[in-house]
């Protein structure tokens, strides 16, 4: 089995970042994991992280790190009111995400959010609408025609974002403010650059992540929509358990809130299967 590193791969500028400042900070509370990897949380539960899912869950006056994903304003104050020290790790595509949703419900716009409802990034784009509605009520949908406001979660597979806005072009008058980060689409472009270069034999893609990180989730889903093998590992046990018998060339990929140590340790693993 032939192997190929898909480039570009790995940690984005903002996971960098959020780890960066995290890797200051020993005994601390987490707002949700950091970023979403397994391997990332854990090394900071060595360093005395404590995360929790509700900033009602911190104690009083005792520092937070807000995760990569952002945070609604309720949460921003609530931490405030309750003399928390802040390290504030959001990504800052996702910030511009927050802020496009906010000025679109400050305009008076209905603000639709393409994305993963139950997924912490777009909650908190959800909760900067509410709280720049009348009453802290999202505006509904206006009638055909009408004009709306559109962001997107900056994980989103970038072709299923462009389809979804031109669908919605074809009802209402948009404003598309804020989409799937730079880092994330050129991953993706990536994958697709490997899917279509040909050769001979059977390709597959594999995605070394976490299946909780939707970025490495839409990876996979890439090299599946092109028609190729596609494939998951978050650990060395998972890529071990994976048949690559059939495969003759592999394009290897990561997500971008997969650490660059898993990947070259899972690629010397994959060289000695091979």
């Amino acid at each position: 089995m032939k192997l190929e590193t898909i480039e570009p791969h790995g940690l984005c500028a903002g996971v960098n970042a959020a780890i960066d400042k995290a890797m200051m900070l020993r005994d601390v509370w987490c707002l949700h994991a950091l970023v979403h990897n397994e391997m990332v949380v854990s090394g900071l539960e060595d360093r005395g992280f404590r995360f929790v899912e509700r900033i009602e869950d911190v104690p009083d006056g005792e520092t937070v790190v807000f995760s990569a994903h952002g945070v609604p304003p309720s949460v921003r104050e609530y931490a405030e009111s309750h003399g928390m020290r802040v390290v504030d790790a959001t990504c800052p595509f996702v910030a511009r995400a927050h802020a496009a949703a906010r000025a679109f419900a400050e305009r008076g716009l209905p603000v639709v959010v393409l994305g993963d409802p139950d997924h912490v990034e777009t909650r908190g784009i959800a909760g900067e609408i509410a709280a720049a509605s009348p009453d802290g009520v999202a505006l509904p949908l206006p009638p055909p025609g009408g004009r709306i406001g559109v962001v997107s979660q900056t994980s989103m597979n970038a072709d299923d974002v462009a389809r979804q806005v031109d669908e919605l072009r074809k009802t209402y008058e948009v404003e598309f403010a804020s989409g799937v980060c730079r880092a994330t689409k050129d991953r993706q472009d990536a994958v697709r650059r490997f899917c279509s270069s040909g050769g001979e034999g059977r390709r597959a893609v594999l995605v070394l992540g976490s299946r909780t990180s939707a970025n490495a989730r839409r990876l996979a889903e890439v090299a599946a929509e092109c028609g190729v093998g596609a494939f998951m590992a978050g650990t060395l046990g998972e890529l071990e358990s994976i048949d690559f018998s059939r495969i003759d060339t592999l394009g290897v990929t990561s997500g971008a809130s997969t650490p660059e140590s898993f990947f070259t340790e899972a690629l010397d693993r994959l060289r000695s299967m091979a």
